[in-house]
């Protein structure tokens, strides 16, 4: 695992997030790749520990990789293998055949974890019919989830276990994409989270990762530039984005061949993969004495490479009032603080730091941004800030450009000279 990750053994980690979790509805989208994946076993006991923690979960599975397979084996085309395509009547048997194995496989490793499981007939669904002069065949879309069913598993500790087939009214079986039945199973049943757990590191943009993306942000993309998206992530990319509009607050892409990722994703705010959100899951907001600790671990590892000051508990606490924190999920992931000189119509911008694992996000401009917003509003003329090793993201990020010992305010100008740390002066003046 990595160092941005949580140790799933560290209980205190796990557990700060545990009320926030605590008999809410986890949907849990596994790719039929992941499923016969090594790494299964292990997200088996993932599973288990998500349960012991009264969490509810509902897993649904898809097949491509097991029809692709099949249709390989047998020496049969295969129309269509994610459900999201035409279906003939051969690549349905395959579909059939191949849910049935893995939802047996599936319900077989539940029981090996003492989890009591069931297969639903829980999708409703209707052919998808004629689209661009195409008739789809045995291809449907989701009309409705029998949600009284499958809450009145959940409040019995069953988990329900659905297949990508749908079922009409009048009994007739259709294929239905995964990702379409993990996405209406959410919205339904007003689930916290969508965890697609896939063969992927995550979300891809322009072939890079995304650790965090806002659905309006990812709605933008899917509108004007959807090619940026790596294709096989396309589909999971769409439908986070209906989950979103439909009330599911986060959706995560989880690679399901890594061990311990699914719990380092739901248990730390870093994550190892990708999340979608749905509202603004960030703020900042002004210190409060219970972030003392949280800000001097932060700075520590600044402190010791010399590109911040000590501060001591004494002096943070002193000072509480100018200093702003960054969170993601209630947790600390950046800070900065604003010292005026109200005389000289000045501010001080300082204590500047993010977390290692939150770098080369823009978290940094947006303090920046924010504390320019905050002395705006206070009257002040100019802001100036101190640096050893950041002054060249001060000047070409931030739009600072290098001062003189004249230009600090006089009280500060006597802390500086005191010092003997010899930092570079920044100066921005504020319009």
């Amino acid at each position: 695992m990595s160092d941005q990750s949580l140790n799933p053994t560290d209980l205190r980690g796990i557990l700060q997030y545990v009320p926030r979790f605590r008999d809410r509805i986890f949907i849990v989208a596994l790719d039929g790749s992941v499923v016969n994946s090594d790494n299964f076993p292990n997200i088996l006991t993932d599973l288990a520990v998500l349960r012991s923690l009264n969490i509810s979960l509902v897993i649904v599975h898809g097949v491509s990789q097991q029809v692709k397979d099949l249709a390989s084996q047998r020496g049969v085309k295969a129309s269509d293998h994610d459900g999201a395509g035409i279906t003939d009547r051969s690549t349905l048997q395959l579909a059939v055949e191949a849910s049935n194995q893995l939802s047996h496989k599936i319900l077989e490793g539940l029981s090996a974890h003492n989890l009591r499981a069931a297969l639903t007939n829980a999708v409703t669904a209707s052919p998808l019919g004629i689209l661009g002069g195409v008739d789809h065949l045995n291809t449907g879309r989701v009309e409705r989830m029998e949600t009284d069913f499958l809450n009145s598993l959940l409040q019995k500790d069953i988990i329900p276990v659905a297949s990508p087939l749908g079922f009409t009214g009048e009994g007739r079986t259709l294929r239905v994409n995964s990702d379409s039945v993990a996405t209406a199973m959410a919205t339904q049943l007003r689930a916290a989270k969508i965890l697609f757990i896939t063969a992927t590191e995550g979300l891809k943009i322009d072939d890079q990762i995304v650790r965090q993306i806002s659905v309006l942000d990812l709605d933008s993309i899917l509108r004007t530039e959807p090619h940026r998206i790596a294709p096989d992530i396309l589909s999971k990319a769409r439908h986070a984005s209906q989950a979103c509009h439909g009330n599911v607050p986060r959706v995560h892409v989880i690679n399901g061949k890594t061990d311990e990722a699914l719990l380092a994703e739901v248990f730390s705010n870093e994550g190892v993969g990708s999340l979608i959100y749905a509202n603004e899951y960030r703020q900042i907001r002004k210190a409060m004495k219970r972030d003392i600790r949280g800000i001097q671990s932060l700075i520590q590892k600044s402190v010791q490479a010399e590109e911040l000051v000590r501060r001591t508990r004494v002096s943070i606490e002193r000072s509480l009032e100018d200093y702003y924190v960054y969170e993601i999920d209630n947790n600390l992931v950046g800070c900065v603080a604003l010292h005026v000189y109200p005389e000289s119509e000045q501010g001080e911008l300082a204590c500047l730091c993010v977390k290692t694992s939150h770098e080369n996000q823009g978290l940094g401009g947006r303090l920046i941004q924010f504390v320019e917003q905050q002395a705006k509003a206070r009257g002040l003329k100019k802001l100036v800030a101190l640096s050893t090793q950041a002054f060249s993201y001060f000047q070409f990020k931030a739009g600072f450009r290098e001062g003189a010992p004249e230009d600090l305010p006089e009280k500060r100008r006597a802390k500086y000279e005191q010092s003997g740390r010899n930092s570079k002066i920044l100066i921005k003046t504020l319009s």
